[in-house]
């Protein structure tokens, strides 16, 4: 016979899976439970921690224990960085994910601060300059809705971006265009990237910045651009909520044995 906790929380999956409880949605207190007859408070946390444990709600101090969004944003790899929105429109990459995945979104869903800071180590390298040389900091909270999706922060040269509205912290893309519209306005046309990601469990910090349960996943992600002589003008240290993106890449596959063909 099933422990109490685990028929508690497979009536509640049930009613998650039939749409009864909506993403989104808070469940009921676990006092209500407890107060409902549905067994004691150990027996009802005992379900919820259940239910978390197998991906169908979040729990977070402040936010109860809320249905889990089961769509993920669609993040897409390379043609989110496609010139022709950004440069020619005003489709930065953030939206450009909202509008493939047919989500709604504005512009005020990305906050930020600029700072001006000692370059970390990985940041140093990524730019070429001695560890501790100053560079500009661009921290974004990106959220949809009221749930955070994600944090970006890009790291500028103070000669590539002083003066420019990638310094300015007013909510929302650096202008019409965002950031990489304001390099290329600036001379420094991004030409290619390199991009790394690493899955890794959320620091006690990021899971009360992204609002995840102790113990989730992150992925993390590093991203290099360069204009087309090679010179580094960003480098972005990204921190995803896992579950709450689906990663797309479309490109063309290479022939390294052809290019090299004289």
């Amino acid at each position: 016979m099933a422990p109490k906790w685990r028929e508690l929380a497979d009536k509640l999956a049930e009613r998650v899976r039939s749409g009864e409880y909506a993403p989104g949605q808070q469940l009921p207190h676990i006092r209500d439970l407890v107060e409902a007859g549905e067994g004691s408070k150990s027996t009802v946390h005992a379900a919820y921690k259940a239910l978390e444990a197998e991906g169908l709600v979040t729990s977070s101090r402040g936010h109860g224990t809320v249905v889990r969004e089961q769509a993920p944003l669609k993040r897409l790899g390379i043609a989110r960085y496609d010139k022709a929105k950004w440069r020619d429109g005003d489709e930065v990459a953030f939206i450009a994910d909202r509008v493939a995945s047919g989500r709604a979104y504005k512009r005020g869903d990305q906050t930020q601060s600029v700072s001006r800071v000692p370059a970390p180590a990985i940041v140093a390298a990524a730019h070429g300059l001695p560890e501790g040389a100053e560079v500009y900091a661009r921290a974004r909270l990106v959220k949809e809705g009221n749930q955070p999706t994600h944090t970006l922060t890009s790291y500028y040269r103070p000669e590539h971006v002083e003066g420019t509205r990638i310094v300015d912290p007013t909510p929302g893309p650096a202008g019409k265009g965002g950031g990489f519209r304001v390099l290329y306005d600036a001379g420094y046309e991004i030409d290619h990237m390199r991009e790394e990601i690493q899955a890794r469990v959320a620091t006690p910090d990021e899971a009360a910045l992204l609002q995840l349960a102790p113990g989730e996943w992150v992925v993390e992600l590093h991203r290099t651009t360069f204009t087309a002589d090679g010179t580094v003008v960003e480098f972005a240290v990204g921190v995803h909520a896992a579950t709450r993106f689906s990663w797309a890449y479309d490109f063309k596959v290479p022939d390294s044995a052809q290019e090299a063909t004289p």
